[in-house]
């Protein structure tokens, strides 16, 4: 034992061996788990894409306009522009891609969510959960988002997959930290009061702390989602398609007039889909 720190002290910690050999030795004995997750996902993927692919691209314009029409409450500013920048995306030929990075975007979304809330409803419920959960969520937040790209390959090898399994990794703790927020903002009379009427603790929580954090936990989810969709040109890196593909292809070939407009549709996808979640939620309450 002293021989061996004397080592480390002399040498260097084998961090980066431990770091290889860890993750091999998961990838060998859960390969059985992530396998058929890298099957079925990869299948889902395939299967939304190609059903959205098959819908005219008007159609999809058309639909999208009148949700943001009536989202932003009969408003025709946020309907203008999603029927503008929609059109231009398919007009300058990124249709497809523009398809591929929504679908990766939509199921990372909801993994993350559905990950999310109930880790925040744990936090917001354990102090003891809570202090282990916070710091591994600083460690998610802090972490260079290329860095999650090394466990996703080495998982799941490239695609879209591990595209998802970075994201949800990357887009994940805003949801998990907005649920513990708003349900602990709760008021503590409203609470009380569900309590003296009989409520048993999920009766509490679904008709008491959830709608009542509703708007914080929106809030949460809108940051997921923005998160989800940044990382569409890292995640384009290990294979995953999308706009994200075109920006990496074009800076590598210093294509600057199609790494700008790949950018461009990203940018009116953002906005697009910030506009509707931040909609929606504003017309809850």
């Amino acid at each position: 034992m002293f021989n061996t720190l004397k080592d480390w002290f002399i040498n260097g910690i084998p961090i980066a061996e431990g770091t290889e050999w860890l993750t091999d030795q998961i990838t060998e004995k859960f390969s059985f788990l992530f396998d058929p997750i890298k099957e079925h996902l990869g299948n889902f993927m395939d299967f939304t894409t190609d059903n959205l692919l098959l819908v005219p691209p008007v159609i999809i314009i058309i639909i999208v306009a009148l949700v943001a029409f009536f989202l932003s409450g009969k408003k025709l500013g946020l309907a203008v522009f999603s029927i503008l920048g929609l059109w231009l995306i398919y007009n300058q030929g990124f249709w497809e891609h523009l398809i591929n990075t929504f679908a990766l975007v939509l199921i990372a979304s909801l993994l993350s969510v559905i990950v999310g809330v109930p880790v925040g409803i744990l936090m917001s419920k354990s102090k003891t959960a809570e202090s282990i959960i916070k710091p591994i969520l600083d460690f998610m937040q802090t972490m260079p988002a290329f860095v999650y790209l090394i466990p996703a390959v080495a998982f799941f090898s490239i695609g879209m997959v591990p595209g998802i399994f970075a994201s949800l990794i990357f887009a994940t703790p805003p949801t998990v930290r907005f649920t513990n927020l708003g349900i602990r903002q709760v008021s503590k009379e409203l609470i009380e009061a569900s309590e003296a009427f009989g409520s048993t603790g999920m009766q509490k929580l679904l008709k008491v702390e959830l709608p009542m954090a509703k708007a914080t936990i929106m809030a949460g989810i809108n940051q997921t989602v923005m998160l989800a969709l940044s990382m569409v040109v890292i995640a384009s890196m290990i294979g995953a398609p999308g706009l994200g593909r075109e920006v990496l292809s074009a800076l590598q070939r210093a294509q600057v007039g199609t790494g700008f407009v790949a950018g461009i549709g990203i940018v009116i996808l953002a906005i697009i889909i910030d506009r509707f979640t931040q909609s929606a939620n504003s017309k809850k309450h």
